[in-house]
């Protein structure tokens, strides 16, 4: 058996990604893709490929099941990070050889599935998201009989792909499981966060922490440049990247409150949605989240919207983000009006200056002033 996640030859210096310095169809990637074609001919074996959606946390671990599956079976195989920016195309695999392709949290841009199943014996998906199953209600009259496509909204990719090649490990005669006791234990209770986040219920209490916590091992999910990946994802443990989550939201929003000294009312659309207050974050702007949350339960108390503001200074125009803690209140239909968008709790917007002086209060002359709330 054999895994490559990482081409041999290097890129020379100055020598440029195919589609770009940081793109993931890279001279390393179809590196990797070519040495894995040369060694599977040598050997007369058939080949396994898994693209993996890039920077998906349950992608990842999709693609470490698919691993420790292909490693027990000691069946070749080659993982790589799938990226809309700069994306391998069909035609990277036309020759490979391959006889199994996974797409694991998503099932690639427009036909792709389709284009790798015209060469490809068998290829199967696993994708979680709604709007992949609205694709797939329109592609199923052109669907052919090597492509699975396997779209469940009730489990997050993750969880299905754990759950597939757990069976199929089974099939294959091998009982022991992909994982032993401690890891399993470990793995599941991850994957009830992961599946949390992912489906968007929110149910497990320290959630935010969770997200907050695992925020940082995004940057390190590509199996190309990081090639101890799965090794790494078998040691996380959730509990330690709850304690890491609070802690670094516990600070910010300590920063925050700190930072929020003379808030200030503004007309929303020049008071067309009412009246919040904002504070001026500039400087502080990786902090517009927490300020402008807490802004919102200030406002409220004060009688306004339960909306808070955060605006800053960015290339010229004043930069609004809003936050409200009000499930009943929707800060983005301000935002579509002025061009912006983002989530009822959560959007942002620019204005240019003379449209924002607008929407400060009445003879205050300096327009990132005034009334102290």
């Amino acid at each position: 058996m054999y895994r490559i996640l990482v081409g041999i030859r290097r890129r020379r210096r100055g020598q440029a990604a195919v589609g770009g310095g940081k793109g993931f169809r890279s001279e390393a990637a179809l590196d990797a893709i070519r040495c894995f074609v040369e060694k599977g001919r040598e050997q007369g074996d058939q080949l396994h490929v898994a693209l993996y959606n890039y920077p998906s946390i349950s992608g990842a671990y999709a693609a470490l099941f698919a691993s420790l599956f292909h490693s027990k079976l000691r069946l070749p195989f080659l993982p790589l990070p799938f990226s809309s920016f700069h994306p391998f195309k069909g035609e990277d695999f036309k020759l490979a050889d391959v006889k199994t392709c996974y797409l694991l949290d998503f099932i690639g841009p427009k036909d792709f599935s389709l284009e790798l199943s015209k060469f490809i014996p068998r290829v199967i998906a696993f994708d979680h998201h709604q709007r992949t199953a609205i694709r797939i209600s329109k592609m199923k009259e052109k669907l052919p009989s090597n492509l699975d496509l396997q779209v469940d909204s009730t489990r997050c990719s993750a969880r299905a792909a754990f759950d597939y090649f757990s069976a199929e490990l089974i099939g294959n005669g091998d009982s022991q499981g992909l994982l032993n006791l401690g890891e399993l234990e470990r793995v599941k209770y991850l994957l009830r966060y992961i599946e949390d986040s992912d489906l968007c219920h929110r149910k497990l209490h320290d959630i935010k922490y969770f997200n907050a916590g695992i925020k940082d091992l995004h940057a390190k999910l590509n199996c190309i440049v990081n090639p101890h990946l799965f090794d790494q994802l078998l040691e996380i443990d959730a509990s330690s990247l709850i304690a890491k989550g609070r802690s670094v939201l516990v600070s910010r929003e300590n920063a925050a409150n700190t930072f929020i000294k003379n808030p200030f009312k503004i007309h929303l659309g020049r008071g067309l949605y009412g009246e919040c207050l904002a504070v001026r974050s500039d400087g502080n702007s990786n902090l517009s989240h927490e300020i402008s949350l807490e802004l919102s339960r200030r406002s409220s108390a004060s009688g306004l919207r339960p909306i808070g503001a955060a605006v800053f200074m960015q290339r010229g125009n004043v930069k609004v983000c809003l936050r409200s803690f009000d499930n009943m209140t929707d800060t983005s239909e301000i935002a579509r009006v002025y061009g912006g968008g983002g989530k009822p709790s959560s959007s942002s917007f620019t204005l240019r200056m003379d449209e924002y002086n607008l929407w400060t209060s009445v003879n205050v002359p300096d327009s990132f002033a005034g009334r102290e709330y």
